[in-house]
């Protein structure tokens, strides 16, 4: 059995092969080692427990692709959402505004992009971009939101929400791409950029005007800042105040309400939860 060669074969396939088993050198060592006490047979199942330990809490192939079609569908939204508010005329005030808008389009465009490349090199098919209504009236163009390519104010509630919710839907499956090495990196990186997203969103309601008072670049509680109960469901849950089974209200004496607790810490929303939220916006 030449070690050596199928070691150097695996690694083709998975460059972080030599991290996962420590390093090269110290897989050879071992082997080489281990020839000396063990049976020439008994190899190959020592070699293949090496890798199931290597390999132990991994992603497989068809889970990444799932996972980042998920997050693709939501970037599709975004990518597709912001584009349309920049075409639409006298919408976005020029200046400040037009300029986050245009960046803040680039960023999910580049994810898009980016996302439908890493389900590919995994072996994976993307999802073709669903077609979208953003007046949440599936497809009638009548829903509640009609006037989000007119209204300034209702397209930056709506963006707001978009951003949030994709914050805690990344929070909500990242851990199953725990062990899919620079794809869960990926979606952290993600994660990050659409938080930031977010809190500018915010600032900009502030600064161009909300109708509901002092915009905050953070969730309070439950509370979305919007006059609509019709994205309630992006925040529910965001009121927790215990995080890992440790209550966060006063936590070691120390004066903290529970505002404060929950504007601490951002919660995840499952699957299940964030493809009901959306499932209004797509025809």
């Amino acid at each position: 059995m030449n070690i050596n060669h199928i070691l150097n074969e695996m690694n083709k396939v998975d460059a972080d092969l030599y991290d996962r088993i420590d390093t090269r050198r110290s897989a050879l060592r071992d082997f080489a080692n281990m020839s000396g006490k063990v049976a020439l047979a008994a190899v190959p199942i020592a070699f293949g427990s090496l890798f199931k330990k290597a390999y132990a809490g991994t992603t497989g192939v068809a889970d990444a692709a799932e996972i980042l079609n998920y997050a693709l569908t939501l970037e599709y939204l975004e990518a597709e959402f912001y584009s349309m508010a920049l075409l639409s005329p006298n919408l976005i005030p020029a200046g400040a505004a037009s300029q986050a808008i245009q960046t803040i389009s680039k960023h999910e465009t580049a994810h898009v992009n980016f996302l439908i490349s890493a389900i590919g090199a995994v072996g994976g098919t993307p999802v073709d971009k669903p077609t979208f209504d953003f007046s949440a009236g599936n497809g009638t163009g009548e829903g509640p939101f009609k006037t989000v390519f007119s209204d300034f104010g209702l397209f930056l509630s709506v963006a707001q929400t978009f951003e949030d919710t994709g914050v805690r839907a990344y929070k909500g499956r990242a851990a199953e791409l725990v062990g899919a090495g620079a794809y869960l990196t990926a979606a952290l990186q993600i994660h990050s950029v659409e938080a930031r997203h977010a809190a500018h969103i915010r600032q900009m309601r502030k600064n161009y005007g909300s109708g509901v008072g002092n915009v905050k670049p953070w969730i309070t509680g439950n509370m979305s800042g919007i006059n609509t109960p019709l994205v309630q469901p992006s925040y529910n849950g965001e009121d927790n105040t215990t995080i890992a089974g440790v209550p966060i209200v006063n936590i070691n004496g120390f004066s903290i309400s529970a505002d404060a607790a929950s504007e601490s810490f951002d919660e995840p929303l499952s699957p299940a939860d964030v493809l009901a939220i959306i499932d209004g916006f797509i025809v």
